[in-house]
């Protein structure tokens, strides 16, 4: 759509709102100047929340360096990467951001059945989590893939994001990266807390939709220790697998806790510092289209000499 068509069609949506704002100030009065603000916020927001321009590396030089990635590995590389979307506007909303979902199951999917038995499985992963299902669904097909699987977190892989990870053979993190806890959520809440709740107190006290809540809350913590530990199989020995799902599934920690690379060790999990500087710089190349200048900025090169 191009900026004439765009404007016509904004034009006109503004003008049926605001038609419908003057009816309801007709029929229920409201103090003029009120009524203009009002009129005026619907009008503006309508053309703020356009959608935020373009900035940043095109498409083709993300393709371009999976595909350096990939030569230099000789694997096939898949990123699993989620920025902030698009910006909400200046009236109303923020920026959305993009988390793992079933789109993503259905897209490492298709990249694993076009990859050969042979080739290894080069996963990068920056995401703070998502729907569950997905992830597990990810996780299952990565840790099918016969070839080594590698996982590469260059930030953060949290939530869902580290449940993927313990499918791989290796976890390679930058010296500042993160992984985090795998507990479940159940409506926003820590599985683990309602489960105490439910425990902790006199049943006569406890309603019945809380007490519901704990029993699922239950069940989820079950699955999910069970599903973690059999995707760390044959990776790690089965007791030694299990007891690191056990930990990162308990609940110990809040659901956003930073599990740093010698915290991940501690746990067991088999974790690598040797971050390719491509892999980096593939991320980078992924910095969403909000229209703003960055937060932090430096000088590029070593030691800030280009």
């Amino acid at each position: 759509m191009n900026f004439s068509d765009w404007a016509a069609a904004k034009w006109a949506a503004a003008g049926d709102l605001a038609q419908s704002i003057w009816a309801l100030a007709v029929g229920w009065p409201i103090p003029t100047l009120a009524t203009a603000i009002l009129l005026a916020a619907v009008i503006a927001a309508f053309f703020l929340r356009r959608a935020a321009p373009e900035r940043g590396p095109s498409p083709n030089r993300q393709a371009d360096q999976l595909a350096r990635i990939q030569r230099l590995r000789g694997s096939r590389v898949i990123a699993i990467i989620h920025r902030e979307m698009h910006s909400g506007g200046v009236v109303f909303g923020g920026a959305e951001r993009s988390y793992i979902d079933l789109n993503d199951f259905e897209g490492v999917v298709s990249a694993i059945a076009m990859t050969g038995d042979e080739r290894p499985l080069d996963i990068i992963l920056h995401t703070e989590g998502g729907d569950a299902l997905a992830a597990l669904q990810i996780a299952r097909a990565v840790k099918a893939h016969p070839a080594k699987k590698t996982v590469f977190v260059p930030f953060f892989a949290m939530s869902g994001g580290t449940l993927i990870a313990l499918a791989a053979d290796e976890i390679v993190m930058s010296e500042h990266a993160v992984l985090g806890p795998i507990d479940p959520q159940i409506g926003g809440l820590p599985a683990a807390s309602i489960v105490k709740v439910a425990r902790d107190k006199p049943i006569a006290t406890i309603n019945d939709f809380t007490l519901i809540q704990a029993d699922v809350a239950q069940k989820a913590m079950d699955q999910m220790r069970r599903q973690a530990c059999e995707l760390m199989e044959g990776t790690y020995n089965h007791d030694g697998s299990c007891a690191i799902s056990d930990q990162l599934a308990s609940g110990k920690w809040t659901h956003s806790y930073p599990i740093t690379v010698p915290e991940a060790r501690e746990l067991g999990l088999n974790v690598s510092t040797a971050m390719p500087r491509e892999i980096v710089d593939l991320v980078a190349l992924y910095p969403g289209p909000l229209p703003r200048a960055p937060n932090v900025q430096y000088l590029p090169g070593h030691d800030g000499r280009a």
